[in-house]
């Protein structure tokens, strides 16, 4: 297997390289089962913050950031923009998502009550990786449904296009690797 040599954060990481289809590859960057890496990412991502309320995240690989972000800056609550309807759910507000890492068509859930919670409310998208933007323009809609205003789109890496956008935060680029 190849791999993509990376510092972030202040830290090395060599990232599988994985294909995507015949023309392109991406460097996998995973933090979920990394305490190390999602700790120092936490700590850089929050000097980036302007001030908020609440921080949201899509599921599932930033959960991990997102909990220690929450935890390094005395934050009690946060929210996740759930890929499945759960059980507890009431009245969820729902948004359909493509992104580029998923075969599929998937939609993201935010209960009703979070979403009462975000009314009115400032709020930070954190995400691990940003690439076509797709998950992160779904976030933001079930913000501004539920009445919240972000005010900030924050992740650990910007992937190939996105680090040249304006309108988010990040800590490190991340290039395409385009197949000979």
């Amino acid at each position: 297997m190849k791999y993509y040599h990376m510092n972030i954060a202040g830290l090395d990481r060599d990232l599988p390289i994985c294909p995507l289809n015949e023309k392109i590859s991406i460097a996998g960057f995973v933090l979920l089962g990394d305490y190390e890496l999602t700790e120092a990412c936490a700590k850089a991502l929050l000097t980036k913050l302007p001030e908020h309320d609440y921080m949201i995240a899509p599921e599932a690989k930033s959960i991990g950031l997102i909990n220690e972000m929450a935890r390094l800056s005395g934050q009690k609550k946060h929210f996740i923009a759930r890929k499945a309807m759960k059980a507890y759910m009431t009245d969820p507000l729902t948004v359909s998502v493509k992104s580029i890492t998923t075969k599929s068509t998937q939609t993201l859930y935010l209960d009703r009550a979070d979403a009462d919670m975000i009314k009115g409310k400032r709020i930070v998208i954190v995400d691990d990786v940003i690439s076509t933007g797709e998950s992160l323009a779904a976030v933001e809609k079930l913000i501004e449904e539920a009445g919240g205003e972000v005010v900030c789109k924050a992740a650990v890496l910007a992937e190939g296009d996105a680090a040249q956008r304006s309108d988010i935060i990040f800590l490190e680029e991340l290039p395409l690797i385009f197949n000979d």
